[in-house]
């Protein structure tokens, strides 16, 4: 069992690029300084719960339970969930949700798995999730493969760990007859990879408006906790013209790739911010039908990003004005009006943050201390932005194991012992909720006025 430290003194850490690909971005940078003490009551709450021999107990069982908890990591992750094709793993973890003990779980109408485990009575009520969807598309090779003590496949970290990870809560709480105080709404949820748009985390919100704050999974290093939410706009932008031959109708028509082009210069000389962080780029572009072609069409896909609205939408402002004027440039160029272009929202993920003075990151921070680690805190763009954006108290940590390849066929994690960091993680929650008994929630309701 992990030792206590004796004080409430916590170690301050340096900053530290952590590498953790997670949905649409990387764990980044540290974002904030790490609270160096945490208030009386979440210490009381944690010193509690660590010296309870109940909980002593929970833990050697999900320490027990990981052997079974690596086999349904490996079910689950054979279980194809392309970007809004998610329904077959959907109803693999609903079954296994059901069949631990949560028979009123269901699939809701935007595609979530969602499962309640009520507690004791006037506590909190506390989201854990972990997202179903990978970005792999349909027809990838998801099959896992073991070499060198690492189990290989897409998704079998980002995120379907934090799956697997959720489902032994579930059995050690219910095989140990945890009471907790607070509920715990399970959840593993849609459209989080790509374009899905954060739409299974929107809808539960919106849905949910008793949710009195978040806990998410994903594949992060011991002690990081993500409490910057990194909003994002996704622009499809395409480009039209009448065409022509290369040659016979040089000088009568304009083209949609050289329009394009102009764009694509145009906005590479934006300036933005260094802080907050300020991204774009063009990702994609394509277009146009032969060599000897004046391209009638083109198309590319813009992503910006930041740490938070304000600079995002005078960024977007600007990146939306230098296609315009490209447009028109073009036409001037051949005096004409035939160049035309259409920008389409295809990406809108809200952003936020989670204060480093919260509860609820001071929570997980005394967490990572009662295991010997010390707190990063980082930003990127997860589940999480949408609590966040919302002001609903919300942080991402991690399921234990080392993990890498992210997003890529080599995806790869290392469960030597993970079950270290899902037990960190269960007990920041516990602390949130309270245990019947042991300690109260620290985790507060929010006002009914909220809700």
């Amino acid at each position: 069992m992990p030792a206590h430290p004796a004080s409430r003194f916590l170690t301050r850490v340096a900053a530290a690029t952590v590498l953790a690909c997670s949905g649409a971005g990387v764990f980044a940078q540290a974002v904030a300084p790490t609270p160096a003490t945490v208030r009386p009551a979440v210490d009381q709450a944690y010193t509690q719960l660590m010296a309870a021999p109940q909980i002593q107990q929970l833990l050697e069982a999900v320490k027990a339970d990981h052997a079974r908890a690596t086999d349904d990591l490996k079910l689950l992750t054979e279980i194809p969930a392309p970007p809004f094709k998610e329904q077959k793993r959907a109803e693999a973890f609903l079954a296994r949700l059901k069949a631990l003990g949560l028979a009123d779980a269901h699939i809701d109408a935007e595609g979530n798995v969602v499962g309640l485990r009520k507690g004791s009575g006037n506590g909190p009520k506390l989201l854990i999730s972990a997202h179903l969807d990978t970005v792999f598309p349909e027809g990838t090779d998801v099959s896992v493969k073991e070499r060198d003590g690492r189990l290989y496949a897409p998704g079998i970290s980002d995120n379907t760990r934090g799956l697997a990870v959720l489902l032994s809560w579930l059995k050690v709480l219910n095989d140990n007859k945890i009471q907790t105080v607070g509920d715990l709404l399970f959840v593993g949820n849609v459209g989080e990879e790509e374009l899905g748009n954060l739409r299974g985390m929107k809808h539960l919100f919106a849905q949910h408006k008793d949710i009195d704050g978040m806990v998410g999974l994903e594949p992060a290093p011991d002690g990081t906790v993500l409490v910057l939410g990194t909003a994002s706009h996704r622009y499809e932008v395409n480009f039209k013209g009448p065409g022509g031959h290369s040659y016979a109708a040089f000088g009568q028509v304009p083209s949609a790739i050289h329009g394009m082009g102009r764009a694509i210069a145009k906005i590479a000389e934006v300036k933005t911010p260094t802080f907050p962080k300020t991204t774009f780029t063009v990702g994609t572009v394509g277009g146009g039908t032969s060599v000897n072609t004046i391209a009638p069409d083109a198309k590319m896909a813009v992503d910006i990003r930041s740490d938070q609205m304000g600079p995002l939408l005078e960024t977007e402002k600007q990146i939306l004005a230098a296609i315009d004027a490209a447009v028109v440039e073009e036409n001037k160029r051949w005096n004409v009006d035939t160049l035309r272009v259409e920008k389409k929202l295809i990406g809108d993920r809200p952003g936020g943050r989670t204060p480093a003075d919260s509860v609820i990151v001071e929570a997980a921070t005394r967490a990572n201390a009662a295991f010997g680690h010390k707190t990063l805190l980082t930003g990127a763009s997860t589940d999480a932005n949408v609590p966040m954006s919302l002001g609903i108290p919300a942080i991402i940590i991690g399921g234990g194991g080392k993990t890498g390849g992210f997003h890529a066929l080599s995806e790869w994690i290392d469960l030597t012992d993970g079950w270290k960091g899902a037990q960190n993680s269960l007990v920041t929650v516990l602390g949130l909720v309270g245990v019947q008994n042991i300690s109260a929630p620290v985790l507060e309701k929010r006002a009914a006025a909220a809700k």
